[in-house]
């Protein structure tokens, strides 16, 4: 039933508390994992050397994330892959979770902004509106 399962994960409580339930279910459902981190570099793209630098580690900071999430899948035996891309996170992950044909969403509610804290978070909300598979958001 729920046997590619994505996982989005920003750093974030929230996101960690989801790969927890990710676990949970991919264990349950004999199913694998896709870790998938999106950032963000529009607008800083055209800048000179100390920007790139900036941006390469925002990139940097991603592949630890990505590392860690994999670490914690890994270390109750289910089987987990990564994706690191640059983009906009709410396309990036539906997209994702199209093209790769992915049977669930687990991701955390809020993410590491303060804005988005207010409401449920605008990735969450945005994924759990255009996404091709059901989305589990977890507080």
């Amino acid at each position: 039933m729920f046997e590619k399962i994505l996982v989005p994960l920003d750093g974030s409580g929230h996101s960690i508390k989801a790969l927890e339930v990710a676990v949970q279910i991919a264990l349950k459902f004999n199913g694998k994992i896709t870790l998938i981190h999106v950032y963000s570099i529009s607008g800083f793209a055209i800048y000179p050397t100390p920007v790139q630098e900036f941006i390469e580690a925002i990139r940097k900071a991603g592949v630890d994330i990505l590392a860690d999430g994999k670490k914690r899948v890994k270390a109750k035996g289910v089987h987990v892959e990564t994706l690191l891309l640059e983009g906009h996170a709410v396309e990036q992950i539906v997209k994702t979770c199209k093209e790769g044909k992915f049977d669930l969403v687990v991701m955390g509610a809020r993410g590491l902004s303060k804005i988005k804290e207010i409401l449920l978070g605008s990735v969450s909300d945005g994924v759990t509106r255009h996404a091709y598979c059901p989305v589990l958001v977890v507080k």
